[in-house]
């Protein structure tokens, strides 16, 4: 079966983004990809990610190959759905997102910043990807694209009624078998997966939303400023929960 519908989800770190890849691999029409390019952006930023030499041996790190296999490239089946994060695009030619469907997955950074800082340990405003996400935002809209936004809060308030309003969105059909998955790794897991996803490959779905009650360091208060006045903008574009 061709691949005939190609969904980028461009998210921040800490997010929900793994656990709706999770999800997604459960559609019997559709393949996976994770954070295809994380090596690109770890080439080119210089950034110290937790495994940065194993990624970079892992995967090719040519954005501008990978960004026309995105768009080209036969899956095997009729949907496509990337997991990749907005900060990754760096120094990419970004006409190819055209040739997606594309989704903006938010977070208060309130509850990510100190998720964050635990991976690493000074993150800038780069690594949480909400202005790279405030700019795509924009530069989508002005080319008449509308992505959908979502909102990690929204969605984990009542998961079913917001993969159903995202399938209608996106004009594929909803299934079941979106909100569950076995506990342990996924085959399409990038080498990464030891470093972020701990959580995700101990759970079997979506975990009930819990307000996050670490407070921000000290250290971070005018980055999680900056963060929130993203954040604010795009929050009033997502789609809510029921």
């Amino acid at each position: 079966m061709m691949t005939e519908k190609r969904i980028s989800l461009w998210s921040g770190p800490r997010n929900v983004s793994t656990a709706l890849m999770y999800s997604f691999a459960q559609r019997p029409d559709t393949s996976v990809l994770d954070e295809p390019l994380y090596a690109h952006y770890l080439r080119v930023s210089g950034a110290q990610h937790p495994g940065r030499e194993e990624v970079l041996a892992s995967m090719g790190q040519d954005g501008a190959v990978i960004a026309e296999d995105l768009c080209c490239a036969d899956f095997g089946n009729p949907v496509l759905f990337i997991k990749n994060m907005a900060h990754h695009l760096v120094a990419l030619d970004l006409s190819f997102l055209d040739e997606l469907h594309n989704i903006l997955l938010i977070r208060n950074p309130a509850e990510m910043l100190p998720s964050l800082c635990k991976q690493i340990p000074q993150p800038t405003l780069s690594d949480t990807g909400l202005r790279k996400q405030w700019e795509l935002y924009n530069l989508l809209t002005e080319q008449g694209d509308n992505p959908v936004i979502i909102d990690s809060r929204e969605f984990l308030l009542n998961p079913q009624s917001m993969l159903v309003k995202i399938c209608h969105l996106l004009d594929i059909p909803y299934f079941e078998e979106m909100l569950s998955w076995k506990p342990g790794p996924l085959k399409e897991d990038g080498i990464w997966a030891k470093h972020w996803y701990h959580n995700v490959q101990q759970s079997s779905g979506f975990q009930p939303y819990k307000p996050k009650e670490e407070a921000i360091p000290d250290e971070l208060a005018e980055l999680w400023k900056t963060c929130d006045s993203y954040y604010q903008k795009l929050y009033q574009q997502a789609i809510k929960a029921d």
